[in-house]
């Protein structure tokens, strides 16, 4: 007989978030800076917070994301800048007792070769299975039975720096002032195109005609990939209507700062 579900996809990015009693005990990013040919280890540890247990499968994907909140989860390894062919994972598929901790252990090894250049990253994805779920063990394959599942997963990012190489290179894109809830907001959109994983602060510092400065605006920060972008939302609601020079600054918080200078005109 015909088991019916309805799926709802939830990407989780917090360490704070439990996914059907499963949790993940440290950081959702591993990265590591690293020579061609190198090879490492780590661990990802989860936890199974209820009473019951926990059936878990881990597996890998490509990642990109886009400034207009656009996110591709792609088959691993198939991005130019995928290191997800470099990565083994044990086990792919565990059940957790109840109120236990378990250890995932997972090898990097870095291609040789002098061509490796920048950053290269993909996901590991840690999903719980429920028991209704066909892919579980205690599912009873024939019975017939609907239901709503909510299937939730951590995304785990590995990212490999190769040493100190990779271009580091952004480009300001699509900019705009928008009215939002009564209030003006610059938006910013802003694009990796160097080769380089970056992670800047951004701001903007506010001009008037007289050349007076009006305030610095912070932004924040939001991690790049090469060939992916990211959106900058500034509230600017407490600046009084006028003409300014705004200097937006990307800051990486080393050697690479990045700028721009724009006209704006705030109605």
């Amino acid at each position: 007989m015909k088991k019916t579900f309805f799926f709802i996809f939830l990407f989780l990015l917090s360490p704070d978030i439990c996914l059907a009693g499963t949790s993940i005990i440290g950081p959702l990013t591993h990265q590591k800076t690293a020579q061609p040919g190198e090879k490492y280890e780590g661990v990802i540890v989860l936890k199974n917070n209820e009473d019951i247990p926990s059936e878990v499968k881990i597996y890998q994907t490509d990642y990109l994301f886009y400034a207009d909140g656009k996110n591709v989860y792609g088959e691993p390894g198939n991005l130019s800048r995928s290191n997800a062919r470099w990565i083994s994972v044990s086990p792919t598929r565990l059940t957790i007792p109840p109120r236990e901790e378990f250890s995932v252990d997972y090898t990097i090894q870095v291609p040789k070769g002098a061509e490796l250049r920048g950053s290269y990253w993909s996901m590991i994805m840690v999903e719980p299975i429920a028991e209704t779920s066909a892919e579980s063990a205690k599912w009873e394959k024939g019975k017939s039975q609907v239901a709503i599942q909510t299937v939730v997963r951590y995304g785990i990012q590995m990212i490999a720096d190769i040493g100190n190489t990779g271009a580091r290179q952004i480009r300001f894109a699509d900019k705009k002032i928008i009215s939002e809830n009564g209030g003006r907001i610059f938006q910013l959109d802003i694009e990796n195109t160097g080769e380089r994983y970056l992670n800047p602060a951004v701001w903007v510092e506010l001009y008037n005609k007289e050349g007076a400065s009006v305030g610095r605006f912070e932004s924040g920060q939001n991690r790049i990939y090469p060939g992916c972008s990211v959106r900058h939302r500034i509230p600017l609601t407490k600046v009084a209507p006028g003409a300014y020079r705004a200097l937006v600054v990307a800051d990486n918080g080393d050697e690479s700062v990045f700028g721009a200078q724009y006209d704006l005109e705030l109605e």
